[in-house]
């Protein structure tokens, strides 16, 4: 099944000039290898459509469940040469939580909010 991350994950963010940095966080150590899997930096700078003009790196923090993402050219220039305050570091992280993953049904009940999601 389908699943937004925010079903498996959660995420954290910080900016620093014009660089965001954001990890997510595996909710359970099953979840984890289907995230190194999936959520790669190709595919977490896809994500974005653009938003990030430079290089993501990816860094896997295995003893945590998590990895952290670092996105150069992320964020205008930084908060003091940008205008719009929207592409700062907690609106990033926020909005990679509906990265869509897939998940197989075994580990639906390992989910969260499970119970939100559509039956199949």
């Amino acid at each position: 099944m389908h699943v937004k991350l925010q079903h498996v994950a959660h995420a954290r963010s910080g900016d620093k000039g014009d660089i965001s940095n954001i990890a997510v966080f595996a909710y359970e150590p099953a979840f984890y290898p289907l995230l190194k899997a999936q959520l790669t930096a190709a595919r977490f700078k896809a994500f974005y459509a653009g938003a990030i003009k430079g290089d993501v790196l990816r860094y896997e923090v295995d003893n945590l469940e998590a990895m952290n993402f670092v996105c150069h050219g992320a964020l205008g220039g930084g908060v003091s040469r940008s205008l719009c305050l929207d592409n700062y570091g907690k609106a990033l992280s926020a909005a990679v939580l509906g990265f869509e993953i897939e998940v197989p049904d075994s580990l639906r009940p390992l989910l969260r909010g499970a119970h939100l999601l559509p039956v199949a």
